[in-house]
């Protein structure tokens, strides 16, 4: 029997680019596609592809995607024969594995029992240990008092890393280098962990040195096989989240790989693993990587982000191979069947600001286009005319890039990052296209760390003016007012619409004259002036002058008269000043408006109106997309006015605390 005549419908627990992606291979096996989703999805890419799709509430996860009972109740309405869960939600969590199988709906993933022994950090590490799998010095166990684990801290020795015990995607994860700033770190870290995965326990470890973060694919069946599909590289990363993940990983010697292969099928072994797992490890780059500097640090019960790089080296579709266990059917081959082919490698792209300390960003995505090739690879859940939202993480794609060679893989990501257009939200994209060029990662040595030693060199802090963007945008305004005014002067001349003096291209004894041209470039005013000459229009800006079509700039026109010029992956938004549009609070000059630099919830609030407060003082957090974001005082000064509860919604750029003298 086929898959599709065990499982004929699957239902995808999940959103985005991860329902899109299992959607696609289960509609090329056959199986009918239904899916869930929130208000906030409800016009979304992977419910427009699906058979069928069904509300389950509103946009809040908790109220949605991570209610099992709604889930459930949706899959026996339509007849599911099974579930995927995807990443993130409900994908690790036992209760609705079993859940599933008491309603007779076959989970798409391993048996409650592995969630269990694998989903929880400090256990992990225990039953792993047993398996002489070599683990991180720390402090694994049930003892949560601040006091107790800043002690366990002193003993590790500084820097730590306390990480969510049910935590991923460094969600619930701080590094912490000096004692002083543990208790805040701990509070911050449990709260996430709280937030995100409903568990706001946590383990402290030492941080290694050097750190290389290389993780296995494992695949097992119901019938006892287990085999490893290769290791991924997923050392570039900020606030450890993965940016740039590859396979295979460089440096790796048959040696080592066999080492952590054998760790990792064992691991899997040990808890009676089915279907798609991650086993990842961290290891002491300081001299390459060594099959006796590695250390177990988590198994991830489900599909990982970054499996196209493993599925382009190896050649097999882990959806289907997932589809295919969950059938009940054996992997169908041995660990010495598995090859791998060239090199890949994936850039995950988000609506963040790289300039503003990757702060998540939101709003309508006004123009989206990706590029097509030999060896390239999109995975989106989003299109042209949908709207990043802060509920749920701010991925809008994965470019994936396969070659012969890492450097080939390297040069293909980079110029399908080039040929990559995305308005509205900000991006990491110009940031992406550096990490691809940087000396230090194409020719190594790196690590986890490699970001933050080069963030200057990667742009990702404030950017001088993009003068060729501000012009090309500039020249459009005035395209467009020009325009508007003869159509203004046609609708007035009665009769008279064909006039040559009404025509844009219509003739002057007279050189047009220079024009100034006052703008609002993301949101600082700037003078620019146009002349036109024979060969064509000259923009001057401050400090810069710069000729029409010198540059390659792709615009998108926003809202309410806004154009947003994109240039090297970086965007400009650049409207006409209106003198009438004028920010109060700054015009104000007080410095003491503490905003949110996002939409988000206000999840704390550490002061109250009358309080004194000093420069640098923790004023308030701002959670978007799962994440933390502190607001400090820019001065001192006395609170004289508290903007917003905790626990509201809060807009980008609404007053949350103000600061009197």
């Amino acid at each position: 029997m086929s898959i599709a005549e065990k499982l004929p419908s699957i239902l995808i627990a999940n959103r985005g680019e991860i329902a899109c992606r299992v959607i696609r291979t289960a509609k090329r096996l056959g199986l009918r596609t239904i899916a869930v989703h929130s208000d906030a999805d409800a016009e979304a890419l992977f419910v427009q592809m699906a058979d069928e799709a069904y509300r389950i509430g509103p946009a809040p996860a908790r109220e949605s995607y991570l209610d099992a009972s709604k889930i459930l109740a949706v899959a026996k309405e339509a007849g599911a024969a099974c579930i995927h869960p995807g990443y993130g939600f409900l994908s690790e969590n036992a209760e609705f594995a079993e859940a599933c199988a008491q309603a007779g709906i076959v989970f798409v993933g391993p048996p409650a029992s592995a969630i269990r022994a694998m989903g929880l950090k400090d256990a992990a590490k225990a039953l792993v240990e047993k398996a002489k799998v070599p683990v991180v010095p720390g402090y694994h166990g049930a003892e949560q008092g601040v006091d107790f684990l800043a002690g366990e801290a002193d003993r590790i020795g500084y820097p730590v890393l306390i990480k969510a015990v049910a935590g991923g995607g460094g969600k619930g994860m701080k590094k912490v280098d000096r004692p002083e700033d543990f208790a805040d770190a701990l509070t911050s870290a449990q709260r996430e962990g709280q937030s995100a995965f409903g568990d706001g326990r946590v383990l402290v470890e030492k941080y290694v040195l050097s750190p290389r973060h290389v993780e296995i694919q494992v695949f097992g069946d119901s019938h006892g096989n287990v085999v490893h599909l290769f290791e991924r590289d997923c050392s570039l990363q900020r606030r450890h989240q993965k940016v740039i993940e590859e396979a295979p990983a460089p440096g790796m010697t048959d040696e080592v790989r066999a080492a952590m292969g054998k760790a990792a099928t064992e691991a899997a072994k040990a808890v009676g693993y089915v279907g798609a797992g991650t086993v990842e490890f961290i290891a002491d780059g300081r001299d390459g990587l060594r099959a006796d500097r590695f250390y177990f640090m988590e198994m991830n019960t489900r599909l990982q982000v970054e499996h196209p790089v493993t599925e382009a080296i190896t050649g097999i579709d882990l959806v289907e191979l997932q589809l295919k266990v969950a059938a009940g059917e054996p992997l169908g081959f041995t660990q010495a069947d598995v090859t791998a082919t060239g090199h890949a490698v994936e850039a995950r792209l988000y609506a963040e600001d790289p300039e503003k300390g990757f702060l998540p960003s939101t709003g309508k995505l006004w123009a989206l286009h990706f590029p097509e090739g030999d060896g390239i690879r999109i995975d989106t859940g989003v299109e042209a005319g949908d709207t990043v939202t802060p509920f749920y993480d701010p991925m809008i794609a994965k470019v994936i890039a396969h070659g012969a060679t890492r450097h080939e893989a390297l040069d293909r990501l980079g110029a399908a990052l080039s040929e990559t257009i995305v308005a509205g939200p900000r991006t990491n994209l110009a940031f992406l296209k550096a990490l691809t060029e940087a000396p230090g990662f194409r020719e190594g040595p790196f690590d986890t760390g490699f970001i933050e030693r080069n963030i200057t060199a990667l742009g990702a802090e404030p950017q001088p003016l993009d003068a060729a963007a501000v012009a090309a945008a500039a020249l459009q305004l005035e395209e467009e007012r020009q325009t508007e005014g003869l159509l203004r002067a046609a609708e007035r001349a009665d009769g008279e619409a064909r006039s040559p003096w009404l025509v844009a291209d219509a003739f002057s004894l007279m050189p047009r004259p220079a024009l100034g041209l006052p703008l609002l470039v993301d949101g600082e005013r700037v003078e620019a002036r146009i002349e036109w000459h024979e060969e064509g229009a000259r923009v001057s800006l401050p400090g810069h002058e710069i000729g029409e079509g010198e540059h390659e700039i792709a615009l998108a026109q926003g809202e309410r008269g806004t154009w947003l010029a994109l240039h090297r992956g970086r965007q400009t938004a650049v409207s006409l000043f209106d003198p009438f549009s004028v920010d109060l609070d700054a015009a104000a000059g007080s410095g003491g408006v503490v905003k949110a630099p996002m939409h988000g919830k206000l999840i704390a609030l550490f002061v109250s109106a009358g309080e004194i407060v000093s420069k640098g003082q923790r004023l308030a957090i701002v959670e978007a997309m799962k994440m933390e974001h502190v607001l400090t005082a820019p001065r001192d000064g006395t609170v004289s006015e508290i903007g917003a509860a905790p626990g509201a919604q809060v807009a980008e750029g609404a007053k949350v605390v103000v600061l009197g003298d």
